[in-house]
């Protein structure tokens, strides 16, 4: 089986969140279970000019389209025993420094890359890629940059070269979708979409809507999030196409790269420890986070952090007040690292103002500070208002510690409320209202249980740690899936050894 993944973003290459990292650590494993799975993306600006020295070209094409011929050029390199291709194309990639720009450009950005990322799987089924034919069986798009491929496709397959590839549509984030972008559709010269869903739900042009209503398949990133899309809360008004599509939607669970993400093994922390020895050895990146941050270090002293875009989808607005009576009524220690909306960092600002002895604040984002936050916070907080998968609270438990969050998404498929008892049950501590009062009644359940039930704490410690957060699973889910979206086009099982069709 042969599987093209076409994304805006990549791991290590260009990364702005969740998307960027199922992109770079799924065709891994993939590739392991015998599935020929490679990658392409734009070549922004920025991924040429850090990686520039490891990009070989590997060939130019003429794309023709209603606005004139675009010169096409591919480059590729290899990642983690990956083939990665990179779109480079005047004016829409290769300079340029950002992977996002404004919606308009960004609108037009992706219509082409998507236009032209079909035309790139037809060249390299023609063997222009140093002579090998490779034609893929499924191509595999995220989110709305990339969700115009599957119209494509369907469009096309009246030329017999695609009347057998599939595709497969994942939505990592339902609220952003490339909205009305009708007028840059027909500048592009894409047809008209006349599925009767579509018309009739006012969304041909809609980039997300499109890719749902074309898609052979669909899937998101959690199961609890695949049965909240169907609801108006959730469903960014797609939802009326959601049920339209609900027999060809599943949820399959992000995941972390446990090799990359381990506490036994992971170079920024100050002390490396596992599961084994979390009890003796954890404690000192608690030490060492504490005076990073110019807190008191004081081992009785529980420290939540959050480590967040500061937005209101992660429910921050509502959790600053709640924190702010926590701050005032416990002796318990916050961090937060993070950026976003400017009230709401002003909002976590005046929090370190106010409480500056026992809290800090950390404008941006560090990757190897993320870490050491992970290994030395007793608590990770996360109070999302809807939360597609998330990967905060796995590293949280990755590296010992337990989560606080809010009831949903994929927060509810991964952590399992405390028992409030000897920890027979539970990695971390749930709650459902939106309101300040939860926030801080369910941080004060955690701040007594860690004081007052340090057994009860370590077992769930130690529960959360031995968690199997790698790709086993899902990547059997995700090949599933592939099968399924060729069986709906009516092609038989592809054997993971069985080489393509002939040309």
């Amino acid at each position: 089986m042969r599987v093209l993944f076409i994304a805006a973003e990549m791991a290590p290459f260009a990364k702005t969140g969740g998307l960027g990292d199922v992109v770079g650590s799924l065709p891994v494993v993939l590739r392991s279970k015998g599935v020929d799975a490679r990658v392409l993306i734009p070549l922004h600006g920025p991924i040429k000019a850090a990686y520039g020295d490891r990009l070989e070209h590997r060939f130019t094409f003429a794309f023709s389209r209603r606005l004139g011929t675009a010169d096409v050029r591919i480059y590729a390199t290899e990642q983690d025993g990956v083939p990665v291709y990179f779109l480079e194309s005047w004016p829409f990639f290769g300079e340029g420094d950002s992977v996002y720009t404004d919606l308009d450009w960004d609108r037009q950005r992706f219509i082409f890359f998507s236009q032209a990322a079909l035309a790139t799987a037809w060249e390299l089924g023609q063997g222009h890629d140093g002579g090998a034919r490779w034609m893929p069986d499924v191509l595999h798009v995220h989110d709305w940059h990339t969700a115009l491929v599957p119209f494509l496709l369907r469009e096309a397959r009246y030329q017999p070269v695609w009347e057998s590839v599939a595709s497969v549509l994942t939505i990592h984030n339902m609220a952003y979708q490339g909205w009305d972008a009708g007028g840059f559709l027909w500048m592009a010269g894409v047809p008209g979409r006349h599925d009767p869903h579509l018309v009739y739900q006012d969304k041909t042009d809609n980039l997300l809507g499109i890719g749902i209503a074309y898609a052979d398949k669909l899937n998101t990133v959690s199961p609890r999030h695949a049965i909240e899309l169907h609801y108006p809360r959730f469903g960014e008004g797609l939802e009326g196409l959601i049920w339209t599509r609900d027999g060809d939607l599943t949820g399959i669970l992000n995941v972390l790269d446990m090799h990359r993400n381990d506490p036994a093994t992971d170079p920024t922390l100050p002390q490396r420890f596992d599961r084994h020895t979390f009890r003796t050895h954890r404690i000192d990146n608690k030490r060492a986070l504490q005076h990073e941050f110019g807190l008191e270090q004081r081992d009785d002293a529980p420290v939540i952090a959050i480590v967040s875009r500061l937005v209101e989808q992660k429910g921050m607005d509502f959790a600053a007040e709640g924190l702010r009576w926590v701050l005032a009524e416990t002796g318990a220690q916050l961090i937060v690292l993070g950026a976003g909306k400017p009230e709401i960092e002003e909002q976590m600002k005046r929090l370190e103002w106010d409480f500056g002895w026992k809290a800090k604040v950390y404008t941006g984002y560090n990757a190897d500070l993320a870490q050491r936050i992970y290994a030395g916070a007793d608590m990770l907080f996360v109070p999302s208002r809807y939360e597609p998968c998330g990967l905060t609270q796995m590293l949280a438990m990755r590296y010992g510690a337990l989560p606080v969050v809010r009831e949903t998404g994929g927060l509810a498929d991964t952590v399992t409320n405390y028992d409030n008892g000897p920890a027979d049950y539970g990695t971390g501590f749930i709650f459902l209202w939106e309101e300040p009062e939860a926030v801080r009644h369910t941080l004060r359940w955690a701040i007594d249980t860690y004081r007052h039930r340090r057994p009860a704490w370590e077992r769930m410690q130690a529960r959360a740690m031995r968690i199997d957060w790698s790709w086993a699973r899902p990547v059997q889910q995700y090949i599933a899936l592939y099968e399924r979206a060729l069986g709906a086009i009516g092609r038989g099982p592809v054997g993971l050894e069985q080489l393509h069709r002939p040309h």
